[in-house]
C-alpha cells in the first residue's frame, strides 16, 4: 500500500457515505435536459464511453443521466460463449482478483483478504457451499456496461441484503481499506446450477445509489441497519446463461463464487485484466445432480 493509496483512502473513514449517495442519486435521475446532456457527453469524452455499442446513440432520448448509465447494448454488442461446459463472464470490466477460497478467505490485495462468511452476511451455513472453492471479483467502471448477467443457468434460492459503508472501490482504495468487499452495502444472489451453488456478490461503492434484481426491482435503496434476506422455493425463478439478472446504478463491482472442485477459471486470466461480458470465463469440472442434496440441505 502505497501513501498515495493511503491519502486516497484515509477521507473517505470520514465522509456520510449513504448521505452522498442520496445526493447523486437525485442528480443522476433528474431530467432536466440541459445538465444531464451536458454530463452525459463529459463521461463519454472522460472515459471513452463506446456509443457504437448501445442500443440507442442519441443522448436525447435518455431521460436522465442513469438511463444513460444504465443503456442497453445492441443485441450483437457481445457474444456469449458456446464452449461446452463453459461459465461465462458476468459483467464488463477489470478482474481485480481471481483464484481460489482458501481457508474461508477471498484474497483483495496484498495483505488483505476477507472471509466467505462476512461478504455473504454472517453466516457460516451460508458460506459452507463455497469452502476451498473459486471466486473471481470483477471492477466495473464508469465507462462500462453497468447490467450483470448469468455466468451459467441457475434457479433461484435466496437474495441477501447486508448493509454497510460505500467505500469507492477503485484499485487504490482496495489496497489501502481491508476487507472492503465484506465491509460495504451489498446484494448477494444465491443460485442453484449445474455446478451447485453459485453467488453472485454485488458490492455498493461510493455514489451507487442503486442495485437491482431483474427478479425484486430496485433493492438498495432503502438503507438498512439489518441484514435481510428473501427465501425463494416455490415458483423460484430460472435464469439461463446470459441473461441479465441486475445492474448498478452507477458503477461498482461483481463477486462470482463457486464450491469446492465445481468450476475451473481459465488459466490465462489475471488481476488487472479486461473482460467483456459473455466471454469464456471457466469451466465447469463437475456437475451436480438434479437434486444436489448438500445445498438442499442446508437451503431447501
Amino acid at each position: 500500500m502505497s501513501i498515495k493509496e493511503t491519502l486516497i483512502a484515509l477521507p473517505q473513514y470520514l465522509l456520510p457515505h449513504h448521505a452522498l449517495s442520496v445526493l447523486m442519486s437525485k442528480f443522476t435521475h433528474s431530467e432536466n435536459k440541459v445538465w444531464k446532456n451536458l454530463f452525459i457527453k463529459q463521461v463519454i469524452k472522460h472515459y471513452g464511453v463506446n456509443m457504437a455499442e448501445a442500443l440507442e446513440q442519441d443522448i436525447d432520448n435518455y431521460p436522465s443521466f442513469n438511463d444513460f448509465f444504465t443503456r442497453a447494448l445492441k443485441p450483437d454488442a457481445r457474444l456469449l460463449t458456446t464452449e461446452n461446459h463453459a461459465v461465462a463472464c458476468p459483467a464488463d470490466g477489470v478482474i481485480s482478483q481471481i483464484g481460489a477460497i482458501t481457508d474461508g478467505n477471498l484474497f483483495q490485495a496484498k495483505g488483505k483478504r476477507f472471509t466467505a462468511t462476512d461478504l455473504l452476511g454472517g453466516s457460516g451455513e451460508r458460506a459452507e457451499p463455497f469452502n476451498d472453492g473459486v471466486f473471481s471479483t470483477i471492477y466495473l467502471s464508469p465507462k462500462d456496461y453497468h447490467r450483470m448477467h448469468m455466468p451459467l443457468t441457475g434457479t433461484l434460492r435466496e437474495m441477501v441484503h447486508i448493509p454497510g459503508r460505500l467505500f469507492s472501490v477503485n484499485s487504490a482504495t482496495t489496497n489501502a481499506v481491508p476487507g472492503l468487499f465484506a465491509r460495504n452495502e451489498r446484494v448477494v444472489a444465491i443460485f442453484d446450477t449445474e455446478a451447485g451453488p453459485m453467488a453472485l456478490v454485488l458490492v455498493g461503492a461510493i455514489f451507487v445509489s442503486s442495485i437491482e434484481t431483474v427478479w425484486h426491482g430496485v433493492v438498495t435503496p432503502p438503507t438498512i441497519d439489518k441484514v435481510r434476506s428473501w427465501r425463494y422455493q416455490d415458483n423460484a425463478p430460472t435464469l439461463n446463461i446470459g441473461d441479465e439478472m441486475g445492474r448498478f446504478n452507477m458503477g461498482s463491482t461483481i463477486i462470482v463464487m463457486f464450491g469446492k472442485d465445481k468450476v475451473q477459471w481459465q488459466p490465462e486470466l489475471g488481476a488487472g485484466q479486461a473482460v467483456k461480458l459473455g466471454e469464456l470465463m471457466g469451466r465447469i469440472i463437475h456437475s451436480m445432480p438434479d437434486k444436489p442434496t448438500g445445498w438442499w440441505r442446508i437451503f431447501g
